[in-house]
């Protein structure tokens, strides 16, 4: 009977850990998705409003005095606040958490697989025309549609059903040509759209004091799983923006290692 105990006591421990360690590793995951992005200052909004109304809440119970209006605020209002304000609020994040559920590695074996050599191909056309626009300080933003549909998007655009070339992409942006200021849309290894206008993030942090053309990449990948190549026209400089985050000074080669391993993931 002792031993019996001592094993029931050890499984409870056990137990215990993995539930401790499932939920830390739910935290961490859903920081990660809205880590750098402009759910942050309001993520720590509600965290302290959630802690302090816990706080008095606990000490509304612990203590003598009874602030009841107060009291009834908190637990009837506030709280029960926080499980419609939250899906509202991170609407765009957790929609690309469950995105990133549902093209996890654990279920790519069910999908078909894509042509990796035309990966490769539309990796390199970008790459050489993103460094090619770069070296004569012409700016450009391509946008490479994932699993979240761009179709709000693309409608706006010019449509095209063209192959990724890179004097293609160069002679759309060319300065003075009625699509050079909107966005080259890619889907499925092909060009669907150009001069299509993206919804701007409002982001200060990321941003800083960049233009136009990194708002608009950050603000598409804010909002959806693609992925978003910026040429600078001021400093000439190529950056990638994915997940709501911005990553700056990529060389031809670099960045075609970055497509190249992009594409092939999906």
């Amino acid at each position: 009977m002792t031993a019996l105990l001592t094993r029931l006591q050890e499984a409870e421990s056990l137990v215990a850990f993995l539930d401790v360690l499932a939920v830390a590793a739910v935290f961490y995951w859903l920081l990660g998705i809205v880590g750098g992005t402009r759910a942050v200052p309001v993520l720590r909004g509600l965290a302290v409003l959630l802690v302090t109304s816990v706080a008095l809440g606990t000490a509304f119970q612990l203590s003598e005095v009874r602030l009841v209006s107060l009291d009834f605020l908190i637990q009837r209002a506030i709280l029960p606040g926080f499980v419609v304000a939250i899906p509202v609020i991170f609407q765009p994040e957790l929609r690309r958490a469950l995105e990133r559920l549902g093209t996890s590695t654990s279920l790519q074996i069910l999908l078909p697989h894509h042509d990796a050599e035309g990966f490769e191909r539309v990796a390199h056309a970008i790459s050489k025309a993103a460094a090619d626009l770069a070296e004569r300080r012409i700016g450009a933003l391509i946008v490479l549609e994932r699993d979240t549909g761009l179709e709000d998007v693309t409608v706006a655009g010019t449509r095209m059903d063209a192959s990724v070339e890179v004097g293609l992409l160069e002679s759309i942006f060319i300065p003075g040509g009625p699509l050079h200021d909107g966005a080259v849309v890619i889907s499925q290894g092909r060009i669907v759209a150009a001069g299509c206008v993206l919804p701007l993030s409002d982001n200060a942090r990321v941003v800083g004091d960049r233009g136009t053309r990194h708002r608009a990449a950050l603000g598409i990948t804010e909002t959806s799983d693609a992925v978003a190549i910026i040429v600078s026209e001021e400093t000439g400089s190529v950056s990638v923006a994915q997940n709501g985050r911005l990553l700056s000074n990529f060389s031809e080669e670099r960045l075609y290692r970055f497509l190249s391993a992009t594409l092939g993931a999906l």
